[in-house]
C-alpha cells in the first residue's frame, strides 16, 4: 500500500515533503516566477520551492517531472538548449513560437510537441498574451544539458552567444505566484 504524501504550506502555495501519492489543485500549489522567464507550478519541493523553510527536506519526484509554465507575452520560457532526457510538452493556453533544431513553429493551444534527448529548443510567447506550457521529462542522476548557440533563437533573446553547460542564469527566482494570474484559468475557482 502506498501512503498519501503529506503537503505543506510553503511561500506560495502547498507542496509534497514526504514520498506518496498526492491531490493538488495548480492554484494551491508552490510557485516559482522569473520576471525573464515566467512562472513555474514544479509539484515538488525542490530548493526553489523551500526557500525560507529550513524545516523541510526536500522531495523531488524519482522518475518523472512535470511542470506548468507561464510564459509572460513576447518572452522566452528559458535558453535554448538540449538535455540527454526525453522531454514532452503540450500548450495548455496561448500561443508560442517553439524554436527546436533550429527552426521555427507557431504553436497554439493543445499543441504537443515531443523532444528525443538532446533535441535543442525553447518556447517564445507571443504578444498577443501569456502561454501556458505544460512540461513533462525523465529523471536522472547524471542529467546532461548544453546550451546551444543559435541564431534563431538570439533574435528572440532566448540563447546563449556560444555553447556552454553553465550559462549565466537571467534573473533571480521568487517564490511567489506569476504575473498574469488572473488571466488564466485556474486563477477564477467556483
Amino acid at each position: 500500500m502506498v501512503n498519501e504524501a503529506r503537503l505543506e504550506r510553503v511561500a506560495s502555495g502547498l507542496a509534497p515533503v514526504t514520498p506518496g501519492w498526492f491531490i493538488v489543485n495548480t492554484a494551491d500549489a508552490a510557485w516559482v516566477n522569473n520576471v525573464w522567464s515566467g512562472g513555474v507550478c514544479i509539484f515538488e519541493s525542490d530548493d526553489f520551492v523551500l526557500r525560507g523553510r529550513p524545516d523541510l527536506t526536500e522531495y523531488v519526484k524519482p522518475n518523472a517531472g512535470f511542470t506548468i509554465r507561464v510564459v509572460p507575452p513576447g518572452q522566452p520560457a528559458g535558453l535554448y538548449h538540449a538535455e540527454s532526457v526525453q522531454e514532452d510538452f503540450l500548450i495548455l493556453m496561448g500561443e508560442c513560437v517553439l524554436i527546436i533544431e533550429d527552426q521555427e513553429r507557431h504553436l497554439r493551444a493543445w499543441d504537443f510537441v515531443h523532444c528525443p534527448p538532446m533535441t535543442a529548443h525553447t518556447f517564445v510567447a507571443t504578444e498577443t498574451g501569456p502561454c501556458v506550457i505544460l512540461a513533462a521529462g525523465n529523471r536522472r542522476d547524471d542529467l546532461e544539458r548544453v546550451y546551444r548557440r543559435s541564431e534563431v533563437a538570439l533574435r528572440y533573446d532566448a540563447g546563449p552567444d556560444v555553447d556552454t553547460t553553465d550559462p549565466e542564469r537571467r534573473g533571480r527566482w521568487e517564490v511567489q505566484r506569476p504575473n498574469h494570474w488572473d488571466e488564466l484559468p485556474w486563477a477564477e475557482r467556483p
